[in-house]
Order: structure tokens, then C-alpha cells, then sequence
């Protein structure tokens, strides 16, 4: 004798199937400018052929504090292999305050200042400090990270990513 699946199994089953088939994997980076806050400039575009760590952060984020070194290390350990990091510190914080923070904690990496928000709002109007993405050498966004990320498996993802060809 057959069993019959229960109405609402198969009304799950039938979600999950569509929303797996819907899923897209990475969506393409928005063309954002970045500025430093020593003036430099750089782009989306101009990183393409790299891996790209975005993160947003702040200096009264106890978080973002928190996970800045590591951030810092990660970049340290795969810059040399073609990993960008680029921390997008947001509008609301003051310039004095994020100079002071990178000279303070000698971060290696491009600091940009998002002055009005633009950056953020791209990006899917980052709010949440910190937030992080992870962009592959196409520029498609492979991950997003709210919160302090799992390092060993973001290291492990980018790995994977670094050794993919563009």
C-alpha cells in the first residue's frame, strides 16, 4: 500500500524545490567608487581579476572592533595571492575617527570612506555593522556576512576562490 505525503510536506517540498531552482549564486557587485580617506581612489571594476573582501564597519562597533583583526590577518595572509580587502567605513562615522583608527591599528588594507551613504545603499542598503562581502575575480558577490563572520570557513572560501580562474 502507497502512502500518501501529507498536504503540507508537499506543499513545503514544492517551496523549497522552486526556491532552490530561483537561487542564484552570486549577483554581479555594484560599480561602486570607493575614496580613502588619504584621497585615494579605486573602483569595482578596477579590482576585477582579484578576490574582494567589502566589509562595513565602524569605529563604535564593538563587532567590527572585535573582528578587525582578524579581517587584518586574513588580508595579511592572502593578499600576496590576489585578495583585495576594502573596509567601507559607514557615512555616520566622523573622517577624524576613522583616520584615527587606521593609523592607530595600522590596518594594511584601503579604508573608504562612504560620506553620504551611497556605498552602503548599493550594496543593499547595508545597515548593519558589520556586514561583509565576499566577491570573486568575475565581481560577483559569492557571500554576504552579517555579523562577525566564521573566519576558518570565509579563509576556506576564499581559498576556493583564489585558485579559480577568471
Amino acid at each position: 500500500m502507497r502512502r500518501a505525503i501529507k498536504p503540507g510536506l508537499a506543499a513545503i517540498a514544492a517551496i523549497a524545490l522552486a526556491a532552490f531552482t530561483l537561487y542564484t549564486p552570486s549577483k554581479a557587485a555594484p560599480p561602486v567608487q570607493y575614496v580613502s580617506i588619504f584621497g585615494q581612489q579605486s573602483s569595482q571594476a578596477a579590482l576585477r581579476g582579484q578576490v574582494v573582501l567589502v566589509n562595513f564597519w565602524a569605529t563604535t562597533c564593538s563587532i567590527c572592533r572585535t573582528e578587525m583583526p582578524k579581517l587584518v590577518a586574513t588580508h595579511e595572509k592572502y593578499r600576496q595571492q590576489g585578495l583585495a580587502t576594502i573596509a567601507v567605513a559607514m557615512s555616520y562615522d566622523p573622517p577624524n575617527a576613522i583616520a584615527g583608527y587606521t593609523e592607530a591599528n595600522r590596518l594594511p588594507f584601503f579604508v573608504a570612506l562612504d560620506v553620504d551613504g551611497g556605498i552602503a545603499r548599493q550594496f543593499g542598503d547595508v545597515a548593519l555593522t558589520p556586514t561583509t562581502f565576499l566577491i570573486d575575480k568575475r565581481g560577483n558577490i559569492v557571500q554576504r556576512f552579517t555579523g562577525e563572520p566564521d573566519f576558518a570557513a570565509l579563509q576556506k572560501l576564499i581559498e576556493q576562490k583564489l585558485v579559480e580562474a577568471v
